[in-house]
């Protein structure tokens, strides 16, 4: 059978399956699958709550059609897997969405399907934890009934710019004839072109240090936050300078969540120890960004004690909760550890956030959303995400969101000039 008619199946309709299967969905005879019956009844109305595909674009995929009854699978011939790979309490992988995913695929495996993982793993994690799955549940032999390939995601959530056709796609294949026909596929829908992996552990490696690599950066700025703040030094006018220098690299300190960054690392390191190696600088580079916002919250009340504010009878405005700007993503969001932190001094948070659902809020992290106005007023304020909205706010408005004397500021994302936060009567605080 010509690839062009084999029907395929996107497993997982997030942020990065919906906008595949859309895709695949405009040219070819697409299943999108989920098991969220609430996500499938959204999406048969033309509504994505995550904000990546809007109704005319999934109208577009004439070919698409979507369900949650796992029995429509069977008329498939091509699975593309895109489940999340999270982390669990004590930061190893969580396999278990991509195991049940595996599971509910080989009951309706068949002789010469091909099955793609696109979820972030460990390398070796498609042939040493899917495939054994795969044959268990459909009593089939990895390449000779049936072949596998591994083609990672690399989608930026809210970005409508960097969109899935405009980003190189590594593809890679269990055989080499698989591994040209996988890339075949892709290049059908990725007008940035591919590359073609030698092998999937190559390709499931080449995903995983993306994310590192970033985090690594990112603990670098951050750590020097810490020493140019005991130095009292503003960070952002040393990186500005540096900057001026053709090959600085223009990374800046902040919290480091989201459901990549924060996590990938955490991947490598777990299979660098099963092999006998234990992994300093990425676990070292790890621990400084996820201490950032004990620091933060720190700074923040002794900045708040010093100007004579009573913290366990105050208030902080926390704007924003989703681990990016612009976006409605939650997932691992550090905001939730400032929030914590806060309220741990028996400090009184106010979260604020125009992006985010605030059922799926209180149903993740039990915050309830309020508003931050000048009618609801609070003691100080974390600008922790770079919404348009926030970006747009004045000194004198900022201001007029707090009560007292002399409040504070802290510009997470150094969204606003300094000289004129503190001409308006705001101490600040930036990273």
């Amino acid at each position: 059978m010509d690839i062009t008619e084999k029907t395929i199946a996107v497993i997982g309709l997030g942020y990065v399956g919906l906008p595949l299967a859309v895709e695949f969905g405009k040219h070819r005879p697409t299943l999108g699958f989920d098991i969220n019956q609430l996500r499938i009844k959204d999406l048969e109305s033309g509504i994505d709550r995550t904000l990546e595909v809007n109704q005319e674009g999934i109208n577009a995929a004439i070919h698409l059609k979507f369900s949650s009854d796992a029995e429509a699978l069977r008329a498939c011939k091509i699975f593309v897997i895109t489940v999340p790979t999270p982390i669990d309490n004590v930061k190893r992988p969580d396999l278990e969405p991509l195991i049940k995913a595996s599971e509910t695929v080989g009951k309706y495996l068949k002789a010469g399907d091909i099955v793609i993982y696109e979820s972030t793993v460990f390398p070796g994690c498609t042939e040493e934890v899917c495939v054994p799955v795969l044959e268990r549940l459909s009593d089939l032999t990895f390449n000779k009934d049936f072949f596998c390939g591994y083609s990672p995601e690399r989608i930026n959530p809210g970005d409508k710019v960097n969109t899935l056709t405009k980003i190189k796609k590594i593809t890679s294949g269990s055989t080499p004839e698989i591994s040209t026909e996988i890339d075949d596929l892709y290049k059908s829908i990725i007008t940035a072109g591919t590359f073609q992996a030698s092998s999937i552990k190559v390709a499931e490696a080449a995903k995983v240090i993306e994310n590192t690599q970033r985090d690594l950066n990112i603990a670098l700025v951050n750590e020097l936050s810490v020493i140019f703040g005991r130095l009292e030094i503003d960070t952002l006018d040393v990186l500005e300078a540096a900057g001026s220098k053709w090959n600085f690299l223009p990374f800046r300190p902040g919290l480091v969540g989201g459901h990549c960054i924060g996590i990938d690392p955490y991947y490598l390191t777990h299979k660098a120890e099963q092999v006998g190696y234990n992994p300093q600088v990425i676990l070292a580079g790890r621990r400084i960004n996820d201490n950032m916002a004990h620091y933060m919250v720190k700074k923040v009340v002794q900045k708040m004690l010093k100007n004579g504010i009573d913290v366990t009878n105050a208030s902080v405005g926390v704007m924003g909760i989703t681990f990016k700007e612009n976006c409605p993503d939650i997932r691992n969001s550090k905001i939730v550890d400032v929030i914590s932190e806060l309220e741990n001094w028996g400090i009184n948070v106010v979260v604020t956030d125009p992006w985010a659902d605030p059922r799926e809020v209180k149903e993740t992290y039990n915050i309830t959303l309020n508003k931050i106005s000048n009618k609801h007023k609070v003691d100080s304020l974390i600008v922790a995400v770079g919404h348009s909205e926030f970006r747009c706010l004045s000194p004198e408005v900022l201001r007029g969101y707090c009560k007292g004397s002399s409040p504070v500021i802290a510009d997470v994302k150094s969204l606003y000039n300094k000289k004129d936060l503190v001409d308006c009567g705001l101490s600040v605080f930036r990273l």
